[in-house]
């Protein structure tokens, strides 16, 4: 069998990870849809200011908070989970790194517009 790397790594992908190679789906697919998926999220908090709303900064965080919230509840139903709590640890996460870059620009004087 490892005469022939291709055909071990076939073997190996269905029989220690579960994986059918022939069920995976393209790489150019899968960038293309991660590309529209990032553009979707990375949009969002950027409505307010398009949009030209007034407390840009405080509708801003609350679509991201909102939309991380409903990402993790979404993802806990791959891992069988609660998607409250899902919604909490993503929603954690990503205030946790607001919370970070705020610091660090703070650190720079970083003023923004």
């Amino acid at each position: 069998m490892t005469a022939n790397p291709e055909k071990a790594l076939d073997t190996l992908a269905r029989e220690e990870l579960g994986l059918n190679p022939d069920d995976l789906g393209s790489p150019i697919g899968a960038a293309i849809s991660s590309f529209i998926a990032f553009s979707i999220g990375a949009s969002l908090p950027l409505m307010p200011f398009l949009l030209g709303l007034k407390p840009g900064v405080l509708i801003a965080a609350a679509i991201s908070g909102a939309a991380l919230f409903v990402v993790g509840a979404m993802l806990s139903l791959f891992s069988g989970r609660s998607a409250v709590l899902g919604g909490l640890r993503m929603l954690a996460i990503g205030s946790a790194a607001a919370a970070a870059t705020y610091f660090i620009g703070s650190l720079f004087n970083a003023t923004g517009l």
